[in-house]
Order: structure tokens, then C-alpha cells, then sequence
């Protein structure tokens, strides 16, 4: 599966693309129709300390699966917005199982 990673007036590092990598790796193989993925990473403006913004859309086969998320670290805010794919995941393979 193909990850696109776009960091928005940045430069992610090596350490955070290879953890984002390893992530949305463990998604591919709960639903083997994954084509692939793209993730903006973003800074947002703001004076509080949750200012790191991910966005994930998870491409899929006539579908597509999106979580944006915001926490203090990029690491979190990925790791929460997996979670909620995860689970957007499991509902779209019902929804095919059952069709």
C-alpha cells in the first residue's frame, strides 16, 4: 500500500514518517482493499498546547475513509486518528458482508 505523507511548513522527520508508515501498515491488513493512503500533517495557530493536526484518508475500493484529528503530538494525534479509521474499517466490512 502507498502512503503519501505532506507536512504543511514542516519537515517530518525519518522517525515520525517510518511510525505513520507503521500504522496505517497495521490497517492495510485488517482489509486487504486498502489502495493506499494519504496523511497531511499541520501545525495549527493556536495558543493551546493541542496544535498538532493529523489528517488521514484511507483510499478504498468506490470509498474513502477520512479521520482528522488534533493532540499534543503528532504521534498521538495519528495514533487516535488510526483508531477512528480502525473502527470506520470494521463498519465498512460489515456493510459488504451483509450486502
Amino acid at each position: 500500500m502507498k502512503v503519501n505523507i505532506n507536512s504543511v511548513h514542516f519537515k517530518a522527520d525519518s522517525k515520525l514518517t517510518a511510525f505513520i508508515n507503521e500504522k496505517i501498515g497495521k490497517l492495510s491488513h485488517l482489509y486487504d482493499r486498502v489502495i493506499g493512503s494519504d496523511v497531511v500533517l499541520k501545525v495549527d495557530n493556536s495558543d493551546t498546547p493541542k496544535n498538532k493536526i493529523a489528517e488521514i484518508r484511507l483510499k478504498l475500493r468506490g470509498n474513502d475513509l477520512y479521520a482528522k484529528k488534533q493532540c499534543k503530538t503528532f504521534e498521538e494525534a495519528t495514533d487516535t486518528a488510526v483508531d477512528a479509521l480502525r473502527k470506520q474499517l470494521s463498519k465498512h466490512k460489515s456493510k459488504i458482508k451483509n450486502r
